[in-house]
């Protein structure tokens, strides 16, 4: 098999087979496309598409690398020699490759044939190049930069990392995994190693760039963590060279937003700031949903900001980041000004009440709640300011319409945000917002030190107790739940989360948390959970095959046991439709039903309920039997498909004595017929 193979890949060099495709890689505050990179793809004539992490090491392992390595440069600079001059080209160099000290002059060569300057190539090495001889990596690296070269560390983390590695070599890159940002927006754990990856490129002054990028909210992030560079599904596949053309008329080269006109002063002031003010800067910032959040540096620049906000700004995050108040949103400045300089004197303003000129869905002002809270380094030194804001234009628009019944007004519709607090690193509480005494009936005073424990459920003292404890120790954010009385006897529900802040060194030095009413949603939970227990005993109780399904999501939401009867096979909860699909089902005539034609799908492309249709259902055993279907949509609550169910009847028994009795008349016929002739 390795000799066939061997051969197979000697042949595809021969018959250049292998050939470069192009993915698109764009600088992600702007979306202005900066290059591509080559990757080698390969499609065998018989076995179709085949592995770049199968065909590299069997050219390495076989001595065909260079080889492989000469004819894709060859490719590569011909089709780059004709983009446009701004694009760079980056380009995979294997472990092997990189110790081959013919490979400089071999790029050199190639380049010189295609008329392909140096100056656009960007190598990318992997860490494992790197880790038998430093001396020889930084005398190759150095013959590169000589040529112009600029080189890369690719797949940085995921191999034998070094910061040593970093120090010594002259890269203008630092690549992050797609491991690593597949996983950005579910992991904090992966949040916090791609900050941190970012953070130290920024440190040694190389540009960073993410791999893997694939949806816009995960590009949103790591422009949020300073990032420069990215590439993925997000901006394009890699395509062929034949497509390069099409792709480029398609692609504008100018930025999607005109922000990389301002002068290189006020780029993010994060990508040049110290890790440690960056981390203060971060851990500033509360993850919280409704509320708008942001974080300004002490030239009231926009470091960050999340999307709560600069909708309520009515402009792009990336239009917020790097620019001033000022330069934003010029039409309030002048009235918060003043407050601003305030806080960034050390001076905690709380329920700024405003008016935004931006006009909601009715046509009016938007007022807004706004809080300033100066932000200190390590050193108790003011670093910025971070901004909450929350939209309270319905609670206003109410109160104005109530306001000849005091009575009535106090009981109207009372926004309810997250109250803010603060605890130093043994967890005695320093600061609670100003909502608390709302809320709870305790005073903020109250609250301090550990005064908040008094206004607890006495069944859940000591959990809350114990778990604020565990937390205080490891470090770790927390999530808990707890019931608060006002001391009336009701309790509600209430929800807080807080994340530590750390020095220099890794220490504790402060807990900034929030704390928000959920009592409204437990309730709604537990009804939930009765109802679907309701509907889970009357689904299990008919008599017929079940199957709901979710749209868009095309997963299975419930199946009776019946429908598993009838199947005979598992049809579990959150399974794709594909297992549905993968049922073989044909028509009366024999036919397999073809894509599109199961009554599922037919009933969420159609929005009707479709006709019950017999089908005959091959078993794994490869029996058959036949079962009658029908599917219906099933509709949200705006009217719009939101899934479908599928019922199933077994009916294959009825069909067999159908057909037995048919077979009988039949046979009576033929006796009547046989009778009648010897008569």
């Amino acid at each position: 098999m390795v000799a066939t193979r061997q051969i197979d890949l000697s042949r595809a060099l021969d018959a250049d087979e292998i050939v470069p495709y192009f993915q698109p890689i764009v600088e992600l505050r702007t979306g202005v496309l900066t290059g591509f990179e080559a990757l080698a793809r390969w499609r065998h004539p018989v076995h179709g598409p085949i592995s770049p992490e199968i065909f590299i090491p069997l050219a390495e392992e076989h001595g065909l690398i260079g080889t492989l390595t000469g004819n894709l440069l060859r490719r590569v600079f011909s089709v780059a020699a004709s983009l446009p001059q701004e694009l760079c080209i980056s380009f995979n160099i294997s472990p092997l490759q990189f110790r081959d000290p013919s490979l400089s002059r071999q790029i050199d060569s190639a380049a010189q044939l295609a008329g392909f300057s140096l100056k656009r190539l960007i190598l990318e090495i992997t860490e494992s190049a790197l880790i038998d001889n430093i001396d020889q990596a930084q005398s190759i690296a150095q013959d590169w930069k000589a040529h112009g070269i600029s080189l890369a560390l690719d797949d940085f983390g995921t191999g034998y990392s070094s910061l040593r590695h970093l120090q010594s070599l002259p890269f203008d890159e630092l690549k992050v995994d797609a491991s690593f940002v597949r996983e950005i927006s579910d992991t904090r754990e992966s949040r916090k190693i791609v900050a941190a990856i970012i953070g130290l490129g920024h440190s040694l002054g190389l540009t960073t760039v993410a791999e893997g990028i694939e949806t816009k909210d995960k590009a949103d992030m790591l422009v949020r963590l300073g990032c420069d560079i990215g590439q993925g599904w997000l901006y394009g596949p890699p395509v062929p060279p034949d497509d390069l053309s099409d792709f480029l008329s398609r692609r504008s080269l100018s930025p999607i937003h005109a922000i990389s006109s301002f002068p290189s002063s006020n780029r993010l002031p994060n990508l040049e700031a110290h890790p440690a003010q960056r981390l203060a800067q971060l851990q500033a910032i509360y993850e919280s949903a409704p509320v708008g959040l942001c974080f300004l540096d002490c030239n009231l620049r926009y470091v960050s900001i999340n999307r709560r906000l600069a909708e309520m700004n009515g402009v792009p995050i990336a239009e917020h980041l790097g620019r001033s108040v000022a330069e934003v949103i010029p039409e309030v400045f002048f009235r918060i000004e003043p407050y601003l300089r305030r806080a960034l004197q050390g001076e905690t303003i709380n329920d700024l009440e405003i008016t935004s000129p931006r006009k909601n869905a009715e046509g009016g002002n938007l007022t807004l709640i706004v809080t300033y809270q100066p932000v200190r380094d390590e050193a108790e030194e003011i670093v910025g300011v971070s901004v909450a804001v929350v939209d309270i234009t319905s609670r206003k628009l109410t109160e104005e319409a109530l306001r000849e019944s005091e009575d009535h007004y106090r009981n109207s519709v009372e926004l309810n945000p997250q109250i803010p607090w603060t605890s130093d690193a043994e967890g005695r509480v320093l600061e609670a917002g100003p909502h608390w005494e709302n809320s709870t009936g305790w005073t903020r005073e109250q609250a301090l030190d550990q005064g908040w424990v008094k206004a607890l459920h006495p069944a859940d003292v000591i959990p809350t107790l114990r778990k604020w404890a565990q937390h205080l120790r490891s470090g770790k954010p927390i999530d808990v739940e707890f019931r608060i009385g006002r001391g009336d006897g009701v309790w509600r529900w209430m929800r807080s989360r807080a994340a530590p802040r750390r020095d220099e060194t890794g220490k504790i030095i402060r807990w900034y948390g929030t704390v928000e009413d959920i009592d409204d949603r437990k309730k709604a939970e537990r009804a939930l959970r009765e109802s679907e227990a309701l509907l889970r005993a009357v689904f299990e109780a008919v008599s017929v095959g079940l199957i709901i399904s979710e749209f868009p999501g095309n997963r299975i939401i419930m199946c009776n046991r019946r429908a598993e009867e009838i199947f005979q096979r598992l049809l579990p909860p959150g399974a794709n439709l594909d297992t549905y699909r993968q049922l073989i089902l044909s028509h009366a005539d024999g036919l397999d039903l073809e894509s599109g034609e199961y009554p599922m799908e037919c009933a969420i492309r159609s929005g009707k309920t479709t006709e019950p249709e017999d089908l005959l259902y091959r078993r794994s055993d490869g029996s058959k039997a036949w079962i009658r279907v029908t599917a219906a949509p099933v509709r949200g609550k705006s009217g719009g498909i939101a899934g479908a169910a599928l019922s199933i009847q077994d009916i294959d028994n009825a069909v067999q004595e159908k057909q037995r009795l048919l077979d009988r008349i039949a046979e009576l016929e033929r006796q009547l017929k046989a009778a009648k002739t010897n008569a």
